[in-house]
């Protein structure tokens, strides 16, 4: 259509060109061009999402000065999501960035001040906050239903051999493991669905590699602005897909859980023990693709925010400080000024 959204593709690997296709199917956008180092992956890609070879580039400046885009998808490894999502909202375009935003504390607080100061949209791809399950827990919390007290969680998978051989293991592309990869998705839940900041965090990790960035296996105590306390567990070395999230406090309790890749289920209790509600749904990217879309054409807040990944990047920086350590680390989530920031520009 002819006033559908125009979007750029950052990264069309595996998970960047599956993303990619739910905006070529979605009604109100259209994918015009794409960009990779990778010329196996431009072809593929283009292929896929019917985008002929002019607009296919191997440097993503290119695309973004030669083409007339509204908005950019940016599925590159994480270390280059900073550069990206600069490059795009410096050039005023809408940006869709999947988790877990970018590596380093220093960066996510740029990237959350530089939105803060934009009239663009930009959303996280993170696809539990359009999830009926977690929709549910959240509005318990904010309705006061449940006053939170304390939250334990884990998450499963076989992480460590899905990703073995690709950058996901490469800590320099990938900023570290598990708990930066799949497991941001468990820290940014919790976080959002109770509706408090972390405060501090003792944290105990086994490692993969002698370096001890790439982490495999990693248990956390979280303390919470609000008073609640959490206990989470991420495995990256499991035989299966788990996902479990229990939020108990004064008026009952949330059980959130879900075995797999998409299916998840709640059940809230009230202070009487009486299941007052039961819900489920799939984890779905068109969900968020769909939440992007809408909230571009509408001026409206995205679901997933650059402050909400500004708070999960602070957890997971300073879970790792602690594993390291073996000390409790503060949890810093403060916006920096913009002389402040002190954060590097990405290259030319």
């Amino acid at each position: 259509m002819s006033d559908a959204l125009r979007i750029g593709i950052i990264g069309t690997g595996g998970w960047g060109t599956h993303i990619a296709e739910q905006f070529h199917e979605n009604p109100d956008a259209e994918v015009v061009a794409l960009t990779d180092v990778v010329a196996e992956n431009r072809q593929r890609a283009g292929e896929t999402l019917a985008v002929g070879p002019d607009h296919r580039y191997e440097d993503h400046e290119a695309m973004l000065d030669g083409e007339e885009l509204d908005a950019v998808q940016i599925t590159s490894p994480h270390d280059f999501h900073y550069a990206h999502t600069v490059d795009a909202l410096e050039r005023d375009l809408h940006v869709f960035c999947e988790k877990p935003f970018t590596p380093g504390l220093e960066r996510a607080r740029d990237l959350a001040r530089r939105v803060e100061e934009s009239d663009r949209v930009l959303m996280v791809g993170y696809q539990r906050h359009v999830n009926p399950a977690y929709i549910e827990t959240r509005d318990a919390v904010a309705g006061g239903e449940i006053d939170p007290k304390i939250v334990t969680a884990e998450l499963t998978q076989n992480w460590i051999q899905n990703v073995a051989g690709t950058w996901r293991v490469d800590p320099d592309l990938s900023g570290g493991g598990q708990l930066y990869d799949s497991g941001s998705h468990l820290l940014d839940a919790i976080i959002w669905m109770i509706g408090e900041v972390p405060t501090q965090v003792t944290a105990e990790m086994e490692f993969a590699d002698d370096e001890n960035r790439v982490d495999v296996q990693a248990a956390l105590t979280v303390r919470f602005d609000g008073g609640t306390v959490a206990s989470i567990a991420v495995s990256g070395d499991s035989p299966d897909v788990y996902e479990r999230i229990t939020v108990r406090g004064d008026g009952g309790r949330s059980v959130l859980e879900g075995t797999g890749w998409s299916h998840r289920e709640v059940s809230i209790t009230d202070g009487e023990g009486e299941e007052r509600t039961a819900v489920e749904g799939d984890l779905s990217s068109y969900r968020k693709v769909d939440a992007f879309v809408r909230a571009v054409r509408n001026d409206e807040t995205p679901p997933a925010t650059a402050t909400n990944a500004l708070y999960a990047t602070a957890l997971t920086e300073a879970a790792y400080e602690s594993a390291r350590s073996g000390e409790r680390v503060t949890v810093d989530v403060e916006l920096p000024r913009a002389e402040d920031a002190g954060v590097r520009e990405p290259n030319r």
